[in-house]
């Protein structure tokens, strides 16, 4: 049923920054037609990572108990060096560290976390969920925008918000920049756990930095599976894509790795390649009654594990930007925006350093390994309190 086009809010994509933004919106006390293109609801990939920051705000939806009873609780994030098989870094999750950020660290099915957060969603009567809408045209007026789909079909609302991912269409209409391709590819499967490495099942987000790639691996599902990445610098040229991979072109670029992350390499029997790009940060997302979400917003690539919690951020801090300007939209976006903006950047171009890190070679290779030796815990929490430690009672400062 349609409700008042004078209380909507159009909300193009259905993911999980998406779907987080229709709880924080609903909150807010409005309407929210909901445009996803795919036909079914759902997220593809595999395991995403969860810091403290994403519970905070998950916690803040109201979807926080759910996701937390599907997640992985991990001990420990670890750096191994894949050439050597050298411990280069280890951070405790444990007790420690949630009683300094208010939260565990874990792990978890994409799907998981996005049936969670739609789970909530559908106790929000006015959220209202419509798929199969391939938006292909975006009207932003000063009282009314309007989107069309590509079987010619129309939504109208008092504001838009692009939360369409890495592709937006909401952003092409409001930015119009290009990606950036990064040259890496990422490998990306699950395996059972009686098929994973025996001496490799670690209760750990495990990262095995080498030459031009890394390896991450870490269990999913109470243990009874492993997600496994792997990412390299092509050789090829890269075009923006996802395709089925292959066993043959993954081996061909790990000749230089130690035993032991090399048996991850074989444990997979289905490979989906990802040739990934990021955008460069912009100091503005929209205008009028028009803003961004999530990856539409801010692509990072994955080297700092930060994609969804950024989005579930975003969401809370633009239900909060609304409560405190007084459901004036524009000027809650852009408040929103003001804040937003130069904590997802920082992410965006930290992901790009910890991907040349990751990925050292020769003399920077020694140095990476070099650059946590000794380092306590404490000093640890200290140098991710700008990340881990955000809360929505801190989130408009």
């Amino acid at each position: 049923m349609a409700g008042s086009r004078d209380n909507t809010i159009l909300l193009v994509g259905g993911g999980i920054g998406g779907m987080a933004a229709a709880l924080a919106l609903s909150q807010a006390g409005y309407e929210v037609d909901l445009l996803e293109q795919a036909a079914e609801l759902g997220e593809i990939g595999a395991g995403i990572q969860l810091g403290p920051n994403a519970f905070a705000a998950m916690d803040a939806l109201g979807c926080g108990p759910r996701a937390r009873a599907r997640a992985v609780y991990n001990d420990e994030l670890l750096m191994m060096d894949a050439i050597d098989g050298s411990e280069v870094a280890r951070l405790i999750t444990g007790e420690a560290f949630r009683m300094r950020f208010n939260n565990p660290y874990a792990v978890i099915h994409r799907a998981d976390i996005h049936l969670s957060i739609y789970e909530e969603a559908q106790t929000h009567k006015n959220i209202r969920i419509h798929t199969d809408w391939r938006i292909v045209e975006t009207d932003i007026g000063s009282k009314y925008s309007k989107v069309k789909d590509a079987k010619g079909r129309e939504f109208e609302g008092i504001a838009i918000i692009g939360s369409d991912g890495v592709k937006s269409v909401v952003r092409q209409k409001l930015i119009g920049d290009p990606h950036v391709v990064s040259g890496h590819v990422v490998y990306r499967a699950v395996c059972p756990r009686e098929e994973f490495p025996e001496d490799l099942r670690w209760n750990a987000a495990t990262l095995w930095a080498g030459p031009k790639y890394h390896i991450v691996h870490y269990p999913l599902r109470n243990g009874e599976e492993f997600n496994i990445v792997i990412t390299f610098h092509s050789r090829d040229k890269e075009e923006w894509s996802v395709r089925e991979g292959s066993r043959e072109e993954l081996l061909s670029y790990f000749t230089q790795i130690n035993k032991k992350p090399r048996q991850i390499l074989e444990k997979a029997n289905t490979w989906q390649r990802w040739a990934t790009a990021d955008r460069n940060p912009t100091e503005k997302w929209g205008e009028g009654r028009a803003t961004l979400l999530g990856d539409a917003a801010h692509p990072p690539l994955q080297y700092m594990a930060q994609g969804a919690c950024m989005a579930l951020e975003d969401a809370v801090t633009l239900r909060e930007a609304l409560r405190v300007c007084d459901r004036d939209i524009e000027k809650a976006f852009r408040l929103y925006e003001t804040i937003r903006i130069p904590r997802t950047a920082r992410i965006q171009l930290s992901a790009r350093e910890m991907g040349r890190i990751f990925h050292a070679a020769g003399a920077e290779r020694l140095v990476r390994n070099s650059l946590w030796k000794g380092r306590t815990q404490d000093r640890y929490y200290d140098s991710i309190e700008w990340l881990y430690g955000w809360t929505v009672e801190k989130c408009l400062d």
